[in-house]
């Protein structure tokens, strides 16, 4: 038989002088009590250090996860931001062409800068999302005000494209409606007298504007419509403009006939560029036979001389333009 070993809980002694002997230690029931509760507190006091560790530096799999997702949804809103930069940049390059070469074509006004970079209703306009109370909140309505005023460039863009591409439709209308020729024949035309600009006035011997240029030619010479359009004005002055005429042309231009001698037309009437409309005369404030040729465009009263092109060969063009610039004495 195999000897049995007795295991027998460790017992502590200490030696009593008072009798000589080692006496066991007893342990009291208090003092069982507060080691416990040390052992306790110390238990939990670990578990309280692992659980912050674990808590603070070791995440769960689903805080992994939506850690990932939102590193994801990070780098997308980055992509989309430079996305919209570079839309941002090829509709400044639209709106600058438009501006400044479709819109100069046609003779059109450029859209204001102000309704292109117009606001898109405000902080009500995103009241639903401000009250979802969302955590990305900023980010969100950033986002998405940056993709209404995109969406709102664009659409004023469109709309500048349809008044284009109407535009364009009426170019050939345009083109055989905004004066370009003379009023008068250059194989009846004696000289230009006076151009456009700061001219002696023939009465009173003073520099005053004058608003158009003068053709000197013999009573009588045919004067024409220089576009197509639609008589607005034939009225008969002792004094001013004389006999004059108005035709509106569309597309901002009329032009005034004056010191005529006769009409060849009634209110209403639509010409056509070369039409005989008049004859030259010397009628109202007048000092000779010419006929004083204006264009107006938009309100604005032009230099005629831009508009003499459609019959004029180059080195004629600038005789034109030299003789309009001479500092000389007005007709009227």
């Amino acid at each position: 038989m195999q000897p049995t070993k007795s295991v027998m809980a460790k017992i502590k002694y200490f030696y009593d002088t008072d009798t000589c002997k080692y006496e066991i230690i007893r342990t009291s029931a208090g003092r069982w009590i507060l080691n416990i509760s040390g052992f306790i507190f110390f238990a939990f006091f670990c578990g309280f250090i692992i659980f912050l560790s674990v808590f603070y530096f070791i995440d769960s799999p689903k805080e992994a996860l939506l850690k990932k997702e939102n590193e994801e949804l990070k780098n997308y809103y980055s992509e989309l931001n430079k996305e919209m930069e570079l839309a941002n940049k090829m509709i400044a390059v639209l709106q600058d062409r438009d501006d400044n070469i479709y819109r100069t074509i046609f003779e059109a006004e450029p859209i204001p800068n102000s309704m292109r970079q117009g606001g898109t209703g405000g902080v009500n306009r995103y009241k639903v999302l401000i009250e979802k109370g969302l955590k990305n909140e900023k980010l969100i309505l950033n986002t998405r005000q940056k993709i209404d005023n995109l969406k709102k460039r664009l659409y004023i863009q469109t709309k500048s494209y349809d008044e284009i591409s109407k535009l364009a439709k009426n170019k050939s209308q345009m083109l055989i409606s905004i004066p370009a020729i003379q009023p008068i024949s250059n194989k009846d035309l004696t000289s230009l007298a006076s151009g456009f600009g700061y001219r002696t006035d023939p009465i009173y011997k003073i520099q005053k504007f004058h608003e158009g240029v003068d053709f000197s030619a013999p009573k009588g010479t045919p004067v024409y419509a220089t576009g197509n359009g639609v008589v607005i004005k034939k009225e008969s002055s002792y004094w001013g403009y004389g006999n004059e005429i108005e035709v509106a042309h569309g597309f901002g231009y009329i032009t005034k006939y004056a010191h005529l001698q006769a009409f060849n037309i009634i209110i209403g009437q639509r010409v056509k560029r070369g039409d005989l409309i008049g004859y030259v005369g010397s009628t109202g404030k007048s000092v000779g036979p010419h006929c004083h040729y204006e264009v107006i465009h938009n309100g604005q009263k032009v230099d005629p001389i831009n508009y003499f092109y459609s019959d004029l060969n180059p080195d004629d063009y600038e005789k034109v333009i030299e003789n309009a610039s001479k500092l000389n004495q007005s007709f009227d």
